[in-house]
């Protein structure tokens, strides 16, 4: 306080000797005697005399002006050591060396405790069957089971069914897959176009006959192509009940890598597509080919109103486990569920595959007899040289009692009296001929079993919901109930093995550029649904529809289909052929750009002040993009904004739901920026070098906005000589073990924002963290790591991880490159190596953004070869052998380190975050990508970041991975603090969520292109009233098109993800002030729009229960 004083009394004194001295200038010049000449008469001398006094008058002013500036200058050296800045907004350094930032005081929008919320007190769910217990039980022994190798012998009594004949649903199918070895494209014409022409006519020909379709990527494909008697004829067969579309999604989608906004998301474009054409709703889940199984998956088809769910890639020792207790069909629970709301009805798959010989029973050399398709004189045989043999009346008798005893071995495994038996494989049907191969032959058998009452069985053609319906009806109970005695089972099936230690845990870091472009995608999707929808709007609320680009809906329809596309359990898993991969990159990219040209398009429309004037030309953008991408396999370029002495205008998004106080980074082409609010207020800017490379460098700059939830803020951009907010980074130079010091001590302790401190060692890689809050320092240490493969025939590859052993330290023989950057704004450590580049940056902001460590890892191993790169975390957090990820950035599964199980068992997919935790503290790992994770020692906590594979795994891709690209791993790093250490069930805290959404939905920098007539007077646009509550969620608003000729826009539907936290706040529609005046119809929905139920008025309150997703029908006026 004393200091205070002597800083006001100084600046006063100060103040008053500079008006003084003015005041005496001006008086000498007020009595010179020159002044005395009669006005307007100035002789040539007395004009010199006083342009003299002119100047000495400037250069008095010039002098006080150096003074001030140096008292100035003493001012602030004084105020150096003390916690305020005497400016309130200039930063300074702290007496511990760490930079103060003086903000507006408003609270930061998210005021958290790095607790675990209320919800994660509760109890588990009480199950049957809890997957982490089932590992821990069984031994993984892989003991040879006889004809079913993986499992065991199967005997019957023959009378079991004298009671109760067995009744036999055989189920034709054909799985396609939307690119693997041949494009989307190429697929369809070679072979997907001819199944469906085939269908149509096959399927007519008898009423007997079924058949079922699961991906509506390709249907929707056909439809568009095909004549109206054709599409008749299909509508037909779906409304007669012979076609079943089961699931209906874009595509199978992936259920290890994929995120559950994505997920969703190609959900509702398969059921709005059937809605839109066909007016038909999928009742049952059928996912035969994703590699191993999330238990997000049956949630989501719960809440889109499905009853009934099947899976097959599961670990087999599981299978044989369940088979062995009758649990192969089960209510798959969701963790947190104490009751029953989540339980979906799930048949799991026997045997090892979904293909004919592993589907009729346990004896795959007797079920690929009744493929005919293999008939002598195919091109595809049976690999147990028994080939099928045609039916006749001959041979119906003893080839109908052959695979009846398939069949009833195949039922002991179950709990009722009712089988399910797949027909199909891989784009089968394809031909006419195998049409009438399989379905004659079998009808024949079916006719033989059901005329002879002896045999006890009914057999015929059937769709999956048939199969489903009948084992309730059998049970007694209402589609989707719990039969009476079946197990309830809660837990995934990860990680999956096919076959003796071959376990498909590669896939989860395969090709990680493209699962890295995925996630960029999914958020430019969801930014670029709401704006277009807020956008829309707003112009038909002011009649200005013909103005605005409405077609932009077609933008969003193609990359809606597109990222759809690309989570197929063959695309974002990165294991499709490189032609394939380069297919699916340049339908991403093009939906990039489109995205990007209706998030411009829309955020024009929304910031202009007046609407009148808003005009939109095709060839004159209002905007840039924040980036561009050269091709689709190079990473981003951001735009360079060229700075002048007028202003330019740089509009910011924030695509989520709450307040956001953050950095924004721009490349500038100046060394002298200034940076306003709209409203006139100078913003600190911290001035920086881009470095190209790791001695090169060009200008980037970085401030602080706060930016409103969901909106966009206009601010303003000069090339000033008087930028006095600007202030230079300091850098520190390590190259060749040689330091080369810009204005920072070789300190490496960088004490940093108000949150916690970091200490580094000379090698870069950090070594502790500490939290302002917290005396102890946490130790974490960064290190890089190599697997290398199998030197025997079975090798590593795109979709197997078996290594060669436990990994190896990462060496190289030059020292790295280390460069330290300081500023106001943020710090960063950056390390270069060979093979990768590390940035660790840490940024000085109140609230979620200063909370972690920003790490970005930029991997380069083309030049290896079978070598996969790891980085692990080493801390001392006695995590033991316990860690948990996440189950598609939806729920939190925790795993255990089985030393059992080979090194490759214990990885898992990651595709939000990973953590590890012990009674004091958890360390969560954010990711933007999805990765493979493990934790194969007490506080370790271990990322695989790319793989390079010369060889193929044996799994049908023919390739290795060889087509590494230069990639971008970007990551969060968040140390908290625990109290509630006993909870069965771990959940990430609210500031857990927060960092991830920050990490997944990035700003985007919006430049105001410059025009010869000016720029338009702009504002922020806030579409929000308030923020929401932090633990809600909005998953996206999205317009729809109920019919085919209706206008885009019209109708919305809004998805809102609660997550495990409570809150005391009701989210109020009518609080939402860009809605509330022409809002005309709130109607909750299922998941993907199918079904409906009430109207709610507009004042409704929406209550959401914790880990509850919800969707609503918003209709405008």
């Amino acid at each position: 306080m004393k200091l205070k004083k002597q800083v006001t009394v100084c600046g006063g004194a100060i103040f008053c000797v500079a008006v003084f001295s003015l005041y005496l200038m001006l008086d000498r010049v007020q009595h010179d005697p020159a002044r005395r000449q009669s006005a307007g008469n100035f002789p040539r001398s007395q004009i010199s005399v006083l342009q003299n006094r002119i100047e000495q008058l400037e250069q008095l002013l010039e002098e006080n002006h150096q003074i001030i500036s140096h008292i100035k200058d003493s001012v602030l050296e004084l105020t150096d050591t003390g916690a305020i800045s005497p400016s309130g907004h200039l930063p300074f350094r702290s007496a511990n060396g760490s930079w103060v930032l003086p903000f507006d005081d408003r609270p930061t929008f998210l005021s958290v405790k790095p607790l675990d919320c209320q919800f994660a007190l509760g109890r588990r769910s009480q199950t049957d069957l809890q997957m982490l217990d089932v590992y821990s039980l069984l031994s993984f022994d892989n003991v040879d089971g006889g004809v079913w190798k993986q499992g065991f012998e199967i005997t019957y009594e023959p009378n079991e069914w004298d009671d109760e004949p067995l009744q036999v649903f055989v189920v034709p199918h054909s799985h396609n897959d939307p690119g693997w070895i041949k494009t989307f494209d190429k697929y369809y014409s070679d072979q997907t176009q001819h199944i469906f022409n085939n269908l149509v006519v096959k399927l007519a020909e008898d009423p007997r006959r079924k058949f079922i379709w699961s991906e509506i990527s390709f249907f929707a494909k056909w439809w568009e192509s095909a004549d109206v008697h054709k599409q008749e004829a299909m509508r037909k067969l779906i409304l007669s009940g012979q076609l079943e579309i089961v699931t209906g999604g874009w595509v199978m989608t992936d259920e290890a890598n994929a995120h559950y906004s994505a997920m969703i998301d190609q959900l509702i474009e398969g059921h709005q597509w059937l809605e839109k054409n066909l007016g038909v709703s999928p009742r049952s889940g059928w996912a035969v080919d994703p590699f191993g199984h999330s238990a997000t998956m049956p949630y989501l088809l719960k809440r889109a109103n499905m009853s009934s769910m099947l899976i097959q890639r599961v670990h087999y020792s599981i299978k044989k486990h369940f088979a062995a207790t009758r649990s192969l069909e089960f209510m798959w629970r969701q963790a947190w569920d104490i009751e029953s709301g989540t339980d979906m009805f799930c048949h799991m798959m026997p045997f090892y595959s979904y293909d004919v010989p592993h589907t009729c029973g346990p004896d795959p050399k007797i079920c690929c007899q009744f493929d005919f398709k293999r008939l002598p004189g195919s091109r595809v045989n049976c690999p147990w040289k028994v080939p099928p043999r045609a039916i006749t009346d001959a041979n119906v008798a003893e080839r109908a009692g052959v695979l009846l005893d398939q069949y009833r071995k195949k039922s002991k495994l179950f709990r009722s009296k009712v089988l399910l038996v797949p027909l199909g494989d891989d784009f089968r049907y394809d031909k006419a001929l195998e049409w009438d191969q399989q379905y004659f032959n079998y009808q024949k058998l079916f006719d033989y079993m059901n005329s002879h009452p002896e045999m006890h069985v009914k057999a015929q053609f059937a769709t999956l919901t048939d199969y489903f319906n009948a084992v309730y009806k059998a049970n007694g109970v209402a589609p989707g109930t719990r039969p009476p005695d079946y197990p309830v089972l809660s837990g995934d099936f990860f990680t999956y093995a096919d076959r003796e230690d071959h376990y498909w845990s590669g896939y989860y870091t395969s090709r990680p550029f493209y699962k890295n472009l995925d996630r960029v995608l999914e958020s430019h999707l969801r930014g670029a649904e709401i704006l277009y929808s807020l956008a829309v709007a707003h112009v038909r609320r002011a009649g200005l529809e013909g103005r605005y680009p409405v077609s932009d809906y077609s933008l969003l329809t193609d990359a809606r289909r597109n990222i759809g596309l690309f989570q197929h359990h063959d695309a974002i898993t990165g294991t499709a052929k490189e032609a394939v991969v380069i297919d699916y990159g340049n339908r991403l990219l093009r939906s990039l750009v489109g995205l990007k040209r209706v998030i411009i398009n829309a955020a024009h429309f929304l910031v202009i002040k007046n609407k009148d004037i808003y005009r939109f030309y095709q060839t004159e953008p209002f905007l840039e993009t924040d980036d561009r991408r050269a091709t689709q396999d190079s990473l981003p370029q951001r735009t360079l904004i060229e700075l002048e002495s007028t202003p330019r205008y740089l509009v910011l998004f924030n695509p989520i739901e709450q307040e956001r106080l953050c950095v924004v980074t721009m490349l500038v082409n100046s060394a002298r920026v200034r940076v306003l609010t709209e409203d006139g207020q100078t913003l600190p800017v911290q001035l920086s070098a881009q470095w190209v490379s790791a001695v090169e460098m060009s200008g980037e700059a970085s401030f602080m906005a706060r930016l409103p939830a969901l909106g966009l803020a206009v601010f303003h951009l000069y090339d000033s000589a008087d930028a006095p907010m600007m202030l230079r980074s300091d850098t520190l130079m390590n190259y060749n073990n040689k330091y080369q010091l810009v204005g920072i001590s070789q300190n490496f302790n960088i004490f940093y924002n108000d949150s916690f401190s970091l200490s580094l060692a000379c090698s870069f890689l950090h070594q502790s963290i500490r939290r302002k809050d917290d005396p102890q320092e946490v130790r974490v240490q960064i290190q890089f790591l190599t697997y290398g493969t199998r030197p025997s025939k079975d090798k590593s590859g795109a979709y197997l991880f078996l290594p060669d052993g436990n990994a190896k330290p990462y060496s190289q023989r030059e020292a790295p490159i280390v460069r330290v950057v300081e500023g106001p704004l943020f710090a960063e450590v950056v390390a270069h190596y060979q093979h990768f580049q590390q940035t660790v940056r840490v940024h000085n902001v109140p609230g979620i953004d200063g909370l972690s460590l920003d790490i970005t890892t930029m991997v380069d191993i083309r030049d290896q070869n079978n070598k996969e790169l790891a980085m692990r975390l080493v801390t001392d957090i006695q995590s033991g052998d316990t860690f948990y990820t996440d189950l598609n950035g939806f729920q939190i599964q925790p795993c255990r380190y089985f030393q059992k199980l080979p090194l490759q068992a214990n990885f898992y997919p990651m595709p939000a975050m990973a953590y590890i935790q012990d009674s004091q503290y958890r360390l969560t790992l954010h990711t933007a990508q999805a990765l493979g994770v493990s934790s194969l020692a007490s506080g370790q906590l271990e990322v695989i970041l790319d793989r390079r594979l010369m060889q193929d795994d044996n799994r049908g891709l023919g390739q290795g991975l060889k087509d590494n690209k230069r990639t971008a791993n970007r990551f969060r790093l968040l140390l908290e603090r625990r109290s509630n250490s006993g909870k069965v069930i771990s959940f990430p805290s609210l500031l857990s969520h927060m960092t991830s959404t920050i990490l997944n939905h990035e700003v985007l920098a919006l430049p105001v292109l410059p025009r010869k007539h000016g720029v338009p007077p702009m504002r922020t646009f806030a579409p929000l009233a308030g923020t929401l509550p932090c633990d809600f969620h909005l998953l996206n608003l999205r317009s729809i098109q109920s019919q085919v000729n209706e206008s885009p826009g019209r109708k919305m539907c809004v998805s809102i993800d609660f997550t495990c936290c409570e809150t005391d706040e009701d989210l109020r529609v009518h609080n939402e002030k860009n809605f509330s005046h022409f809002l005309v119809l709130l109607q909750p929905m299922s998941l993907s729009l199918m079904h409906s139920q009430p109207p709610l008025s507009n004042d409704s309150s929406i209550n959401l229960e914790p880990m509850e997703i919800s969707a609503y029908k918003l209709k405008l006026c």
